[in-house]
């Protein structure tokens, strides 16, 4: 019998791991794992969190999947330790893939201005973490966005805004959404495009993943 492949999930800014309920690997090959947002330190620095969150894996050569703000934790975290891979999902793997908005929101300092004590009102909160506007599935974005601590908040906009890419980050595969309205397709290099992906494809284009992510992270 062949060792199981330990595949992580992180999920995106304020999300919970519920966004993953519908991702399901072969169980003959890989075993899931589900990491959640613990409320970081005060002045935690982004490389101490993932020292920190890297010791909630258990497995050595893990493979690890980030959504959005996860996408760019999970490659914090593979500078503590030996990964088979890192797969970022509708997320930036440099800071040169930020969009516009948030460059210039690093220059001014514009995103300190955010009203982040909005952060019970779910219609402010599935804009910055979701990149949509809640019409009709607000019990959904309830369920999903529950990591509701306005220190948390703040501490992940300014550090999606000022984050420089490591260096060496080895394995990695970078899936995007072409209809992604967070971090627009038109400013990512080098990546798997998903036709009508949007930020929150993991939900909804869940079956995409499920029939592409075994032989991805095989290859």
């Amino acid at each position: 019998m062949q060792d199981l492949i330990h595949v992580y999930l992180m999920p995106g800014m304020a999300a919970n791991p519920s966004i993953f309920e519908h991702i399901k690997l072969p169980e003959e090959t890989f075993q899931i794992h589900l990491l959640s947002w613990e409320i970081p330190l005060k002045r935690e620095k982004l490389s101490a969190y993932a020292k920190r969150m890297s010791e909630k894996i258990e497995h050595k050569d893990p493979v690890l999947v980030g959504v959005s703000f996860g996408g760019i934790l999970v490659q914090e975290i593979s500078q503590h330790i030996n990964v088979r891979k890192v797969v970022v999902v509708s997320s930036v793997k440099h800071q040169n893939e930020l969009p516009v908005r948030m460059k210039l929101a690093k220059q001014t300092k514009a995103y300190k201005l955010l009203p982040t004590g909005l952060i019970n009102n779910i219609d402010f909160l599935a804009k910055y973490a979701f990149g949509e506007v809640v019409t009709k599935r607000v019990e959904l974005y309830e369920k999903y966005l529950s990591v509701r601590d306005k220190y948390y908040l703040d501490w992940s906009i300014h550090n999606i805004v000022n984050w420089s890419a490591p260096k060496n980050v080895d394995n990695m595969i970078h899936i995007h959404g072409d209809k992604d309205g967070v971090f627009p397709v038109s400013n990512i290099k080098d990546h798997i495009n998903v036709k009508g992906g949007t930020h929150v494809m993991i939900i909804n284009k869940y079956k995409w993943f499920n029939e592409n992510l075994p032989d991805l992270i095989l290859s």
